[in-house]
């Protein structure tokens, strides 16, 4: 096996597990919907089909943001992979969930009669054995990505949709699990097939919120998110420590892509500085700055009086991000 593949498939260690884990899991669900007539037990295997595909489309996304920069693209094609999130994100709405609700809707009106649910059990308890196994990846990938904060921010505040988008997957579908089993059991209990309808428009409802959670935050990055702000302090604080400048005016940043930050700096400088010996020392910044994150694909650095920093309106320049 090629390294350069072996490389790849740890990188998206994530992807790769939770594609592995839906596909199996999604034949082990369609047969026991099969065997059993459950509403729930298929919507479950809807729903993790429509995992397997979403794990592959993110998969491509990668693939695509990858590609180098050229005359079309001089930032690169790295945000192509927050299309391909937000593109997961209506497959889980439309599909997902509304295949969900759907069937349950049917299921409801016209019940089947009851069968074994043995089967039943026995695949949910696998699925949520892989599931859950899946999750704890991404939930490790998550902590070891360095942010200090709790388990939400470190969600809302990442730019990798390949790590949160596998999370929330996993996290609607152990609840969903959870509710198939109920579901199950509950019909059989009480006597009730409809009971197992209202499962599946449960479960549908929990992908649906899923949905419109994953489709914010890629339209977040699709429109562009600023650096983190630990990472923006120590740029500001870098520049306030030059001696050749006398006031920082803003500083910019924007995510091109989950590992690539581009930076815009306005700062005023001592009026006595040549414009040979700016040159030199815009060099010797850009180099500096660099050394504070490998994330910094680009970093322009714009010489501009402090009350020049304005934008047209007459209004100061907008904050800092």
């Amino acid at each position: 096996m090629p390294a350069s593949w072996v490389c790849h498939v740890r990188k998206n260690i994530v992807l790769y597990g939770a594609l592995v884990a839906n596909l199996g899991i999604a034949v082990a669900k369609f047969i026991a919907a099969g065997i059993t007539g459950s509403s729930s037990m298929l919507t479950e295997g809807v729903h993790s089909l429509v995992d397997s595909g979403n794990q592959l489309l993110l998969l491509h996304g990668q693939s695509a943001a990858a590609k180098q920069p050229d005359h079309a693209h001089p930032f690169g094609y790295g945000r192509e992979l927050y299309f391909w999130a937000f593109v997961v994100a209506m497959l889980i709405f439309a599909v997902g969930a509304g295949v969900s609700i759907y069937e349950g809707i049917v299921h409801y009106n016209d019940p089947e009669p009851l069968r074994d649910p043995t089967i039943n059990y026995i695949v949910l308890a696998v699925a949520f054995l892989f599931e859950g196994t899946s999750w704890f990846v991404a939930v490790k990938a998550l902590s070891s990505s360095g942010f200090r904060g709790s388990w939400w921010q470190a969600v809302v505040s990442s730019k990798d949709p390949a790590l949160f988008v596998v999370l929330f997957e996993d996290t609607a579908a152990l609840i969903g699990l959870t509710i198939a089993g109920v579901g199950v059991w509950a019909s059989h209990y009480f006597g009730a097939p409809r009971l197992d309808g209202i499962a599946s428009i449960l479960i549908g409802l929990v992908l649906a919120g899923v949905a419109v959670f994953l489709a914010r935050e890629a339209k977040g990055l699709i429109i562009g998110e600023s650096a983190d702000p630990e990472i923006i302090r120590q740029l500001r604080e870098t520049l306030e420590a030059c001696p050749e400048i006398t006031s920082v005016n803003h500083i910019r940043t924007i995510h091109s892509a989950p590992n690539a930050i581009f930076v815009a700096i306005s700062a005023d400088f001592d009026d006595r500085i040549s414009m040979g010996k700016g040159e030199l020392l815009i060099e010797q910044i850009e180099t500096k700055l660099k050394r504070l994150s490998p994330l910094f694909s680009s970093i322009y650095i714009r010489p501009e009086k402090a009350r020049d920093a304005v934008i047209v309106d007459g209004t100061q320049s907008f904050g800092e991000g």
